[in-house]
């Protein structure tokens, strides 16, 4: 019964991140929404691992919460400096290469 009642709530709470996300209004609240969502993920992945007595799927849990923080971090990288490659304010201006 605990089990349930932490899913159905973490479900509410996936549902409010998903109309944060649609909402916005800027580009920095949809992310920070977006990350919510992943972590509410694990968090349900996580629960209803317990759920069931399959402790395996806890990897997979900790697998999207990596891969979760990862992508959050290059969405913000890409809307702050507007180029992945790039180390500081300024995006690297690609040499052209003679192709004579």
């Amino acid at each position: 019964m605990m089990y349930l009642a932490a899913s159905l709530a973490i479900l509410v709470t996936l549902g409010l991140a998903l109309a944060r996300a649609i909402m916005g209004p800027t580009v920095f609240d949809r992310i920070a929404a977006i990350n919510m969502f992943g972590t509410k993920t694990v968090l349900l992945i996580a629960v209803l691992a317990f759920w069931s007595g399959r402790m395996d799927v806890l990897d997979i849990a900790l697998t999207y919460a990596l891969i979760n923080f990862i992508g959050v971090i290059a969405v913000l990288r890409l809307i702050a400096h507007e180029d992945f490659h790039s180390c500081n304010d300024e995006p690297i201006k690609s040499a052209k290469v003679d192709q004579g």
